[in-house]
């Protein structure tokens, strides 16, 4: 059975044991902007100058949309800390009428607080592709813009065995058009770990695409090691990563994969996974716990990496404003640069497994972080005055 995957699916809406303790530095109710900032070290100066042509966008599918009154209340909330726009620049395709989407409006509350006070664009897609959605009618919009945001985050995926060989390989021809264009193209890495089906009896690790595509930055999920408290980041169990098994390792990451093979300790067994495909996520973000406004009511414990790529999407606009402002092109595709400067700039998560299949061979448990590159959280997450400093030399 293939999956259409929205992230996050309705069931990761987890609820919080109640805290513990007050008065405590850092406390905190569930993740916001603020707590965002905190944690990777922005500043309130740290958001677009408004003197730039530097854009962002996020790409809603399965008609999820967002609200703009749902945004501003958002702002008002949780913004009041840092300078930001209050809606949307523009909405590239239809944009329905009706309910709002929660995952459409944590994109867009999430990549504008984020990539805070730089223009946001919304594409816009309905309808579907092989019951799932329609990616290639979004890039196809992309390819015939010629002035285009440098960032795109998407929070939607598929099981990459639920689409055809022909549609999978078609759409990332796109994507390697998008990344030789200079875009930076983000998708979340999905949440069901390394996820599970079974393939003749046999149990197997199941990837995601478009995470799985060498052409796109794959963003997986973290939690605090406290709930409640700003800490240092572990593992998000739901975090999606793993090997794909239809595009073969691109030569950036060899040697982090055959490094990370090498190196760890708790490796699921072989025949679960295609060790010499293209392995992901590439970095990550916090992905547990997000406050978002959605139909103008303020929702806690929303959870997902579609809470993680606007997130590091914002972040990776902020250090494009920079280098616009100092004459130098955007980021573009950003891969073969993450792999070889060694995830410089990013916070190493070494702790924590993400899920997978729950039968006696694996109990559970897939691939586990470890230092340096992983399956389950890349490189690690944004420290932004560090990876503004490895980012801006051209």
């Amino acid at each position: 059975m293939g999956g259409l995957h929205r992230f996050p699916p309705s069931s990761s809406l987890r609820q919080r044991p109640e805290p513990q303790g007050v008065g405590t530095v850092g406390l905190h109710l569930g993740v916001t902007p603020s707590v965002l900032r905190q944690r990777y070290n922005l500043t309130a100066q740290d958001v677009g100058s408004g003197t730039t042509n530097n854009s962002q966008a996020c790409a809603q599918f399965l008609e999820q949309y967002f609200h703009n009154s749902d945004l501003t209340e958002f702002m008002r909330l949780f913004g009041g800390s840092f300078a930001h726009q209050a809606s949307v620049a523009k909405v590239v395709g239809k944009q329905g009428r009706g309910r709002a989407g929660i995952e459409a409006s944590l994109d867009v509350e999430y990549l504008m607080s984020a990539g805070a006070n730089i223009s946001t664009w919304v594409y816009s897609s309905p309808g579907r592709h092989e019951a799932q959605e329609p990616f290639l009618q979004w890039l196809l919009l992309l390819s015939n813009e010629s002035s285009l945001p440098h960032v795109h985050t998407v929070s939607y995926g598929d099981d990459e065995d639920s689409l055809s060989s022909t549609y999978i390989w078609r759409v990332n021809t796109e994507f390697m058009k998008a990344a030789a264009r200079g875009l930076t193209l983000l998708f979340a890495s999905g949440d069901t770990g390394a996820g599970c089906w079974s393939v003749s009896g046999r149990h197997k690790f199941r990837p995601s695409f478009p995470a799985s595509s060498p052409y796109v930055t794959t963003v997986g999920g973290t939690s605090f090691k406290n709930p409640f408290l700003i800490t240092n980041e572990v593992v998000d169990y739901i975090s999606g990563g793993g090997f794909s098994n239809v595009f073969p390792q691109p030569s950036y990451q060899e040697e982090a994969v055959a490094q990370f093979l090498k190196s760890s300790s708790h490796l699921p067994p072989s025949s679960y996974f295609n060790a010499s495909g293209r392995a992901y996520p590439d970095v990550a973000a916090l992905s547990d716990g997000y406050w978002v406004v959605s139909n103008m009511v303020p929702i806690p414990w929303v959870s997902g990496t579609s809470a993680s790529t606007p997130v590091f999407g914002g972040i990776l606009s902020l250090i494009n404003e920079h280098r616009i402002l100092s004459g130098r092109p955007p980021l573009g595709f950003l891969n073969p640069r993450l792999y070889q400067q060694h995830g410089a700039g990013l916070f190493d998560v070494t702790h924590g497994c993400h899920e997978s299949c729950l039968n006696e061979e694996v109990e559970g448990q897939g691939f586990c972080s470890g230092p340096g590159w992983d399956p389950v959280t890349g490189w690690g997450t944004p420290n932004f005055p560090a990876l503004l400093k490895t980012l801006l030399n051209p």
